[in-house]
């Protein structure tokens, strides 16, 4: 599965669930959501302003270009360039931005690769995602250290009970 695919599929998934009014979130999440993803009204407005010359005139270097030698792969091997805030960001922004979606139907894959476009965009908005694609790592990196530590946690007091068990007099 190309990435060009999983982007077809998750918008045209999002688009059946706006559809159907039993299964939509209340108005309050998906307004957290898009604030969570950093897709506000200066962010809309900036996208707008892209146009083709935007993505077909960007100096992408090389060495920003990437090398498939080092792509990154999940387990089942599909490339993966984006990282998970930023493949949800990107379904959100082609969802509410619609000439986003139109200038990447035009732009992929004639004139640019999927992974080339959307590497341009997140270095086109970077000023404006930044502190929010942070903030997600950071609750990301929190929350997983909590986890580490309930669990050393859970490990000292299974270890400590154990020893205490052993080192017990007998009573018979």
């Amino acid at each position: 599965m190309n990435l060009s695919s999983w982007f077809h599929r998750s918008v045209s998934r999002n688009s059946k669930n706006n559809k159907n009014p039993e299964q939509q979130q209340p108005h309050q999440n998906q307004e957290e959501e898009e604030e969570l993803l950093g897709v506000t009204q200066q962010l809309i407005d900036h996208v707008k302003s892209f146009t083709l010359e935007t993505f077909k005139n960007f100096p992408l270097q090389d060495n920003e270009a990437g090398d498939s030698n080092t792509e990154t792969q999940t387990s089942s091997k599909v490339r993966k360039d984006l990282s998970d805030w930023q493949e949800r960001h990107a379904v959100l922004v082609l969802s509410k931005v619609k000439e986003l979606s139109q200038l990447r139907f035009k732009l992929c894959p004639r004139h640019l690769k999927e992974e080339k476009f959307w590497r341009i965009y997140f270095m086109l908005v970077k000023s404006h995602v930044y502190e929010y694609e942070q903030l997600a790592r950071l609750k990301r990196i929190t929350m997983t250290n909590a986890k580490t530590s309930d669990t050393s946690a859970y490990e000292v007091e299974m270890a400590e009970r154990n020893q205490t068990a052993s080192v017990a007099p007998s009573t018979q």
